[in-house]
């Protein structure tokens, strides 16, 4: 009988044992499931539309998801740290950052870049996430490899202007053979490129210069001409210096703006596009309420006068969409000409860029 209740009690034990086990898996299922659900939980309130506690509810989620900080670059160097456009204005009332909260977007950082190509770069290095250059640089990198999309297309009206020395060439047709300043890689370039072509003037020496350096230069002799645009090309005219040519007599040679972003950020953000066109859009409605506001904002920019700017910078120039027929169009032909002039590697087909 003893032996019978020793064998009876180590069943017992084995049971209770065996028990345990299986009530120690339950409980860590039960917590794994519960981490599971507030993840997914997690997704579903980032996705949901901005407004009151769910406006809270989605920022607070996106964050976890979503760079706290966005590095954004530009194309130009001022006091005041920003860029010109829609974007500029948004970023300076304060529009865009306010947008971009809801999303768990809590700091910019702006670059100022002196060209597009040394912009490129930043975003190829992952230094930048996303930022605003002229469509020359920007074609030239996707072509390139770079991993980006373009989201806008925020102007479609840059004018090169192509200025020549004090006593020197009068024509076009006159800088055969002779020297011209101008910055590799930029919208300028295209428009140098296009209409030496078109004119037939061969035997030009392009050489590399930031607009500071090719204005001093032109100033010296040392070159025969320069491409520069905005002000500081009214200004050199209003100097003296011989207006040679400019794109606006040549529509198809005119820039466009193109913003991009990397693929990287993209991956951590995929509604960025929207979140940002849309930010670009009340920015510029608000922006369209405050004209004269605006144009001194220009002009604290570029260390000018509201006058000056209403001419290169009009209001009109703006695109209040992503992207126009316009628009695309000029950035079919500028690539189609960069591959043409193998300025760009590789033909592609820019609607497998554009991300709309």
């Amino acid at each position: 009988m003893a032996k019978a209740f020793r064998k009876n009690q180590g069943g017992q034990g084995k049971r209770l044992r065996l028990l345990l086990i299986v009530s120690a898996v339950m409980v860590m299922m039960v917590l794994q499931a519960c981490g599971n659900n507030a993840g997914s939980g997690g997704g579903k309130e980032a996705s949901a539309p901005a407004g009151g506690e769910k406006a809270e509810a989605a920022s607070g989620a996106a964050t976890g998801n979503v760079p706290a900080t966005l590095n954004f670059g530009y194309i130009g160097s001022n006091k005041l740290n920003l860029p010109g456009g829609a974007e500029g204005w948004g970023f300076h009332k304060g529009i865009i950052q306010e947008e971009l909260k809801k999303h768990g977007i809590t700091e910019v950082k702006l670059t100022g870049f002196p060209n597009g190509p040394d912009q490129t770069e930043s975003l190829i290095s992952g230094r930048l996430d996303a930022g605003s250059l002229g469509d020359t640089p920007a074609i030239i990198a996707y072509a390139s490899g770079a991993k980006t999309r373009l989201i806008s297309q925020s102007s479609a009206h840059s004018v090169g202007y192509l200025i020549g020395k004090k006593n020197g060439p009068k024509t076009v047709k006159e800088l055969q053979g002779k020297t011209i300043a101008i910055q590799k890689g930029s919208f300028m370039h295209r428009y140098i490129a296009g209409l030496l072509k078109d004119e037939g003037v061969t035997g030009v020496k392009l050489v590399h210069m930031l607009s500071p350096d090719g204005t001093a230069a032109l100033a010296r002799g040392d070159v025969d001409a320069i491409t520069i645009s905005g002000v500081p090309a009214l200004k050199l005219i209003d100097e003296g210096y011989t207006h040679l040519d400019d794109a606006t007599q040549h529509p198809t040679l005119l820039g466009t703006s193109a913003t991009v972003v990397s693929d990287d950020y993209l991956a951590k953000f995929p509604d960025f596009p929207k979140v940002w066109n849309e930010a670009r859009e009340k920015a510029l409605a608000d922006l369209k309420q405050h004209e004269d506001e605006y144009y001194q904002f220009l002009a604290d920019i570029g260390n000018t006068t509201p006058e000056l700017v209403k001419k290169v910078s009009p209001i009109s120039d703006i695109k209040d969409t992503a992207f126009t027929e316009e628009g695309t169009k000029l950035l079919e032909g500028t690539k189609n000409f960069l591959v043409e002039e193998k300025l760009a590697k590789k033909d592609f087909k820019i609607s497998d860029w554009q991300l709309k």
